[in-house]
């Protein structure tokens, strides 16, 4: 295969961008920004995320089976740079955002424009990413987009010339 092909086509694929927190048996709080997301059932409604195999994220949502996937809004860039690394929760903030408790007791960032809970299905353990299949428990909208929902949402292109996750 032509590497550089192939790159370039799987970077033409176009991404939101997420951060979906959860927390381990403990009740310690993970969250990391995730971009590979897609609906894919209306009824029971159904998400797929693609959540790196080796993160603590992905443990700790397999070990609870809830998460919130936080969905960004334009010119929330720094929230999305923020959790590309580990996450620290002190004094009521997840690496300095405000949360609150989700329904199914994982975090809501307060400044996403909207998020949903989930509850994990089932796993495709192949590759270095695993598919994730959740259904979509409860829904909330804190920023209610002006014209297209889908025009509301921060892109991996609104990170820079230079920021890619794929190919």
């Amino acid at each position: 295969m032509d590497e550089i092909a192939k790159k370039t086509a799987l970077r033409m694929i176009p991404y939101g961008i997420y951060v979906l927190t959860t927390s381990d048996a403990d009740g310690a709080p993970f969250a990391a920004t995730v971009n590979w997301v897609t609906q894919t059932s209306f009824a029971p409604p159904l998400v797929a995320l693609a959540v790196k195999a080796d993160s603590g994220s992905y443990a700790a949502f397999r070990a609870t089976g809830v998460a919130v996937l936080n969905i960004l809004g334009k010119g929330q860039q720094g929230a999305a740079f923020t959790f590309f690394k580990p996450a620290d929760y002190v004094d009521g903030k997840l690496s300095g955002e405000s949360v609150r408790a989700a329904g199914n007791g994982a975090l809501v960032l307060e400044s996403a424009a909207a998020a949903v809970e989930l509850k994990l299905v089932t796993v495709v353990e192949e590759g270095d990413h695993h598919l994730v299949i959740a259904e979509v428990t409860e829904a909330m909208v804190m920023r209610e987009p002006g014209g297209r929902a889908d025009a509301a949402v921060l892109e991996m292109k609104d990170l820079g010339e230079k920021v890619f996750y794929g190919g």
